[in-house]
């Protein structure tokens, strides 16, 4: 597949009238759009279309959002956006958690969505050409199964992209750049913020953080360690 014609987009909504405006408004920007009314009918289009990325509302009539993405996690790996009228965090976290790679609030803006869509497009023409092996360039740090990637500021583990906030990426790319070395938490602020660490606590919370999305089992780590007393380092991998 060429990594260049990976345009093919599959809005699933029920709502007649939203379907049709993301439908014109992506169309207007070249994308190839497919159109669902409900989870059953997203799947079916799957099935037979090529598609490169979904938009899917999470509230929807005989199959919602959420498992029509579990469902289609089964088999593919194209990103999903969500749409929710919901605007909760937990609403959030919960779509994320299920599979989504972005969330969309309505009411969105047809900018704020194309940028989305526009964003996510790009992380998956990078994921099909690390696949290809064309992506090797020196800025490819990878430690057993987890991998970054200076170039496209992405993190995965064992081939799944990991969403890391900025801070989160910055701790841990200065972390693999230096497999075993041990890093205190005011080295690690000092780095990653540029600033003389004042408060170093946020950096406790945020390897926290950082774990809970490279770890398979946070509490008994295989990369990101504590050396107690001292700091923090990712383990060295046979």
């Amino acid at each position: 597949m060429e990594t260049n014609q990976i345009n093919h987009v599959l809005v699933v909504e029920d709502d007649k009238e939203i379907r049709e405006g993301v439908e014109i408004y992506l169309r207007s920007q070249g994308y190839q759009v497919f159109k669902a009314a409900d989870g059953v009918e997203g799947l079916e289009v799957i099935e037979k279309e090529e598609i490169h990325l979904a938009i899917v509302d999470v509230m929807m009539p005989r199959m919602d959002g959420i498992q029509m993405t579990i469902k289609l996690r089964e088999k593919h790996d194209f990103p999903v956006i969500f749409l929710s009228a919901k605007s909760e965090e937990v609403d959030k976290i919960l779509g994320l958690n299920m599979g989504a790679d972005d969330y969309v609030t309505k009411p969105f803006t047809p900018m704020e969505l194309l940028a989305r869509v526009n964003s996510q497009m790009r992380r998956y023409r990078k994921f099909l050409e690390k696949l290809g092996g064309k992506d090797k360039g020196g800025n490819v740090h990878t430690i057993g199964g987890l991998e970054i990637n200076e170039d496209s500021v992405e993190a995965f583990v064992d081939g799944e992209a990991v969403k890391l906030t900025p801070i989160e990426y910055k701790i841990l790319l200065l972390l693999m750049k230096n497999p075993g070395r041990v890093f205190s938490a005011e080295e690690i602020y000092e780095r990653v913020w540029n600033e003389r660490a004042v408060n170093t606590d946020t950096i406790m919370v945020h390897v926290r953080n950082i774990r809970e999305k490279i770890e398979i089992n946070p509490k008994d780590p295989k990369y990101l360690k504590v050396v107690w007393g001292v700091g923090y380092k990712i383990e060295k991998q046979p």
